[in-house]
């Protein structure tokens, strides 16, 4: 088992050493927000080049996960992330079968990663329209045309409908593209630290106020 596995010595090799900051419990606010705004503040003002990118985790019916990125657009505060996507697509059905999934940032530059975990729901309709209508002109188009994730023939059926799209002479939201609200019910955040110990402060909704505890690495 495993003859023909590739020898990656390099693989093997490739560490970092964790030492920009440690997280202590008695350095953590109250609520989880409050913390990621700050991680996620400091993370715009790096050089991170999308700081607001995040892996989206779902499941369907029958429990088959996929993982992409998609990018964090908004925070309501004590309640949730939004994105936005096509309710079509591969993720947008596996949400409506199963409403479960995970978030995941990664900010390699502060050493830092939060996972979140929640319940999904569609983002008012009024609120999609409105951040639709604040994208740029061929953000629109694309999202019009764009069949997502359905198998197409070739790219330039994919350019034909962006054309079609183009012809329009007046750009509405399509009813299958829209938000969603990842309502957080835990939250973990995790610092890197020396020698693989690294710190992780676990926020996990009880009612309606957080509780917190501290994971082994």
């Amino acid at each position: 088992m495993f003859a023909n596995l590739t020898n990656r010595d390099d693989l093997s090799g490739m560490r970092n050493t964790y030492e920009c900051a440690e997280l202590l419990e008695e350095n953590t606010p109250v609520s989880p927000f409050i913390l990621f705004n700050t991680w996620f503040d400091e993370a715009k003002k790096s050089t991170i080049l999308e700081a607001n990118a995040m892996v989206i985790a779902s499941a369907d019916k029958n429990a088959k996960p996929s993982a992409r990125m998609v990018l964090l657009k908004n925070i309501f505060d004590e309640k949730g992330f939004v994105f936005y996507t096509n309710y079509e697509s591969r993720k947008g059905i596996e949400l409506n079968e199963n409403p479960q999934v995970a978030i995941l940032f990664h900010w390699d530059e502060q050493e830092r990663q939060v996972r979140i975990e929640g319940v999904v729901e569609k983002l008012d309709e009024k609120l999609s329209d409105e951040y639709f209508l604040s994208r740029p002109v061929g953000s629109q188009l694309g999202a019009i045309a764009s069949p997502q994730s359905q198998v197409i023939e070739n790219k330039q059926e994919l350019e034909n409908l962006f054309e079609q799209a183009n012809k329009l002479q007046k750009i509405t939201r399509p009813i299958n593209w829209g938000g969603y609200i990842v309502v957080a019910n835990k939250i973990e955040f995790w610092q890197g630290r020396p020698n693989r110990m690294h710190d992780r402060i676990v926020y996990e909704k009880n009612n309606t106020a957080w509780k917190k505890y501290r994971l082994a690495p």
